[in-house]
């Protein structure tokens, strides 16, 4: 990727964004890139409520070196509303995946995107047909589908219970459809690079303008109509005022300037740069921007991505809510243990909310 990149959401058929075209998306299941060694069904329980986390999306971000021909990160949510901490990623949980040019899943050859689509190419465990995670638990009557728990299986059972009675009628037993309540509608993020010398300081603040902006989003807030940072329609960020003990203007029109360069934007891709804060970090994330090194090899982690709240606007999901997500990974993305597929990294959340909704 280059020095500044952005990511968009565009719609794609999902049989385009599966593991075999190596995707950066949104929703859906996950693509997981290696098959053999994936995340544990523990491992994506939230800490705080003992429920399966949602695959939120993951990032293809390769680049040149022995270990790392293909690699993606991916991130997971937990969408229970009990989970939504201000300024705290405890209901978040990122991986990083890689593999060398050379391995026993893929081709060394690109695949072609044109004509029909390859089918995905599956783990060699069984995975839930819910969410796409490990599934260890089958159905208890027809034994052709799995799940992750049972959470998963009663959320799929009053689509799956018709085929399920009938396994010996030879009808279709493709269940594998989309449950809002267990996934996210799916999206491509198409990348692009984003010219840097655009994101300067050097652009006027309309002082009228941004009084303006107060004085609408004042009268919303008057009106019990926002509270959040998606609740604006279309992301208009200049709608948007700051509270003096949670954020500091300077920062927020800032952001506000750089965003609405490119206001559909939903990633910011610059591995080894800083993210563009949303409010003062020291008020708000100090604690959390204290990184701790990569459990493997014990090398500094650095910043990589960011997720920014127009994200929210795809998700289709009230629950959740934050200003931006920041993701450091592991500087030197060192080669994984034999035996590990995927490997722990480090998520910072900052938000915007309002004195009441402070937690």
């Amino acid at each position: 990727m280059g020095d500044m990149d952005l990511g968009f959401a565009e719609e794609r058929g999902k049989e385009w964004l599966t593991n075999r075209y190596f995707p950066s998306k949104v929703g859906g299941k996950p693509a997981w890139l290696e098959l053999e060694q994936l995340p544990t069904n523990r491992e994506l329980l939230c800490v705080t409520c003992q429920e399966p986390k949602t695959f939120l999306c993951q990032i293809y971000a390769p680049f040149e070196d022995e270990h790392n021909f293909h690699r993606t990160i991916y991130i997971f949510v937990c969408r229970s509303t009990f989970c939504q901490d201000c300024n705290s990623a405890k209901n978040l949980t990122i991986y990083r995946s890689q593999l060398p040019r050379k391995n026993k899943f893929y081709s060394e050859k690109p695949p072609m995107e044109e004509g029909d689509p390859l089918p995905e190419i599956n783990p060699s465990k069984k995975l839930c047909i819910a969410c796409g995670c490990l599934g260890p638990l089958s159905c208890g009557r027809c034994r052709m589908v799995n799940y992750c728990s049972a959470k998963h299986q009663r959320a799929h059972w009053p689509h799956h219970k018709k085929v399920c009675m009938a396994e010996n009628q030879g009808e279709n037993k493709n269940t594998d459809i989309f449950l809002p309540c267990v996934t996210f509608p799916e999206w491509e993020i198409a990348v692009e690079v984003n010219d840097p010398s655009e994101e300067t300081e050097s652009d006027i603040d309309n002082e009228s303008l941004e009084k303006k902006s107060l004085e609408e989003y004042q009268n919303l807030v008057a009106a019990g109509k926002t509270g959040t940072l998606k609740d604006v329609a279309d992301f208009e960020l200049d709608k948007y005022a700051s509270e003096s003990d949670t954020v500091d203007d300077k920062i927020f029109r800032k952001f506000k300037k750089v965003v609405n360069k490119d206001p559909d934007q939903i990633l910011r891709y610059k591995r080894g740069g800083k993210p563009l804060w949303i409010a003062d970090v020291e008020q708000s994330i100090a604690e959390q921007l204290q990184i701790p090194n990569c459990e493997i090899c014990g090398s500094e982690r650095q910043f990589e991505f960011q997720i920014m709240p127009q994200m929210l606007n795809l998700l289709k999901d009230d629950h959740l809510d934050w200003g931006t997500l920041a993701v450091y990974t592991c500087s030197k993305s060192c080669p994984l243990p034999i035996g590990k597929g995927y490997a722990f990294e480090y998520i910072v959340k900052q938000d915007l909310f309002l004195n009441e909704n402070k937690k």
